[in-house]
Formats: C-alpha cells, sequence, structure tokens
C-alpha cells in the first residue's frame, strides 16, 4: 500500500526526486507524507552529490491539498516550523522544482508555489478552493501567491475558490514551462540545466532572490554582498572561469 511508502525518492544525475506516493487518495497530505518529504529536503542539503530537487505526484496527481480524513481526526500535516508538508514555512538551500500533473489544489497549490520553479502539464489545474469548505489557505496562498502574480488575481482565486489551467497559470508567471507529456519529463529537462551550474552559485542565487523581497533600498546591496563574497572567492569560481577559458565542462567542488 502506498501509506506504507508515501514519499519515494530516486536520485539520477544529482537530482532529487521526490514522489508523493498516496496516489489513491490523489496525494492528499497527511502527517507520515509531510514527514518524509521534509525528510527528503534534508538530505537535499546534506548530501554535496546533490544539486536540486523535484516534487511531484504519483498516479496523475500532484496534490489535492490537506487529507480531510485526517483533518477530522485532528491530524495537522505539517511540520513544526517547516509547515504543511514540510515546505511553506522553509525551503532548503538547493533549488527545488515542482513538476505538477493534474491537480494541485489547496495545500497542493500552496506546495507548488513554495517550490522554486514549476513544471506543469497542459491539462494540469490550480486553485486555492478552501473557501468553499469554509476554511482559508493558511498554508501560504494568502500571503505568498500575491508577491508571484497580480494580487487581484490571487484575491479572486482565493475568494470564488475557483480554478486555473495551465495556460492561465502560465500567462500569469505562476509557472516555468508547459509540457504536453508528464510533467516529470519536464521538470528533469530544467533540472539538468540548473544541475550543471555552480553548487555555490544556485545556493546564494536562490537566496538571495528568496530573501531580497523584504530588503530596503539602503540595505540591500550590503545584505547581497553578503551572500555573493563567498561564492566569488570559492574554488568553483574559479574552475568556471577556467573551464570556459580551456573550452571544458567545469568540475565542480561545492567549495
Amino acid at each position: 500500500m502506498s501509506d506504507e511508502n508515501p514519499v519515494l525518492t530516486t536520485v539520477e544525475d544529482g537530482v532529487l526526486i521526490v514522489t508523493m506516493n498516496r496516489p489513491d487518495a490523489k496525494n492528499a497530505m497527511n502527517k507520515a507524507q509531510a514527514e518524509g518529504i521534509s525528510a527528503a529536503m534534508d538530505r537535499l542539503d546534506a548530501e554535496d552529490d546533490l544539486r536540486c530537487a523535484i516534487l511531484t505526484g504519483a498516479g496523475g496527481t500532484f496534490c489535492s491539498g490537506m487529507d480531510l480524513k485526517g483533518f477530522l481526526r485532528g491530524e495537522r500535516p505539517s511540520i513544526e516550523g517547516r509547515g504543511f508538508g514540510g515546505l511553506t514555512e522553509w525551503t532548503p538551500k538547493k533549488p527545488v522544482i515542482a513538476a505538477v500533473d493534474g491537480y494541485a489544489l489547496a495545500g497542493g497549490m500552496e506546495l507548488a508555489l513554495s517550490c522554486d520553479l514549476i513544471v506543469a502539464n497542459a491539462g494540469s489545474k490550480f486553485g486555492i478552493p478552501e473557501s468553499k469548505r469554509g476554511l482559508a489557505a493558511a498554508a501560504g496562498g494568502l500571503i505568498k501567491l500575491p508577491r508571484q502574480i497580480p494580487p487581484r488575481i490571487a484575491m479572486e482565486l482565493a475568494l470564488t475558490g475557483d480554478f486555473i489551467d495551465a495556460n492561465r497559470a502560465y500567462a500569469l508567471g505562476f509557472i516555468n514551462r508547459i509540457v504536453d507529456g508528464p510533467a516529470i519529463d519536464g521538470a528533469k529537462e530544467l533540472a539538468k540545466a540548473v544541475a550543471a551550474n555552480g553548487p555555490l552559485a544556485l545556493i546564494a542565487s536562490k537566496a538571495i532572490i528568496r530573501d531580497s523581497h523584504s530588503w530596503s533600498d539602503e540595505e540591500m546591496w550590503q545584505k547581497q554582498a553578503a551572500y555573493i563574497a563567498p561564492v566569488f572567492t570559492s574554488e568553483d569560481a574559479r574552475e568556471g572561469s577556467l573551464a570556459f577559458a580551456e573550452k571544458r565542462k567545469p568540475n565542480w567542488q561545492g567549495k
């Protein structure tokens, strides 16, 4: 049964593939699945050979949100300090790509918007329909979504609970790529392009883009320098320049 292995992990060419594995429940999030995702993200940061991760769902669905049966039992599918699914209130240092097939709804959409990049199948649907159940999108939909798409559109999605399709999500800049086949194929292609680059540069770039929205004009250059300075003095920075001059692929060491 999938509930015995609610999260599956594999590694391909430096990419950690994390699969939510409750297909019979449309990958509705329960506590065990949240714990599995959280543990996978710890592994992503801990293992030097891993460059980035892909988060996807088994059975043709990304995640349909919170497991309401678990909710009625008093279960919360969150991790202390990390949020819903172990990812909405925290992010690992390395990039995470969401590969979305089928539905990314409620907490599922909030999981997707908590990833750094999103690849979606052409038939996928996104939405925060909590208001239809007398609830609110408390796992980041009301806070982070207006930072990623126009606030009036975020307001409409929150107040109506209606879905948008992949084409609309792409037009709004919410997702990076649409693919006709399984989203995981497009996500692997994108992950390959990411994983080919300097690991320290990836970590610093993600951190700056993630954190800089709260920086004032007066402090932004100083704060950026704290992230950037170690990258420019790293062995990888020298290796990248040398590899370019020698017309070869760089041999990254992550230091």
